[in-house]
């Protein structure tokens, strides 16, 4: 498995550093939203998403030579569901961003101009 110290245990599988090059402002977007110490996390939730939606992707792909094409009303249909879904995941990210950093204040409104 390589040089031990190269691998964090987390959860059931084995992280490895990895070097990756990304345009500068979106480093400092993430670093701005996870702070210094969860870089790495956000950026493997990124990859788990684009994994599982390469892979819904290639079901689509054989679902259809298997098939034929969806229908227009149905592709409408998953469009919107898909739209909602994801609005929905959003408002819940950021209802949790939100209690996280009420959190990190001590579970109370401040108002840091105030101070």
């Amino acid at each position: 498995m390589g040089n031990p110290e190269a691998y964090e245990r987390t959860g059931e599988n084995y992280a490895q550093k990895v070097s990756v090059s990304m345009p500068a402002d979106r480093i400092a977007a993430v670093r701005a939203r996870v702070g210094k110490g969860g870089f790495s996390a956000y950026v493997s939730a990124a990859v788990e998403r684009q994994l599982e939606r390469d892979l819904l992707e290639e079901l689509l792909r054989e679902k259809e030579a298997r098939i034929g094409p969806v229908s227009p009303e149905v592709d409408e249909w998953a469009e919107d569901a898909f739209r909602r879904a994801e609005a929905k995941a959003a408002a819940e990210r950021g209802a949790r961003y939100e209690q996280g950093a009420e959190q990190d204040r001590g579970g109370e409104w401040h108002d840091d101009k105030a101070a």
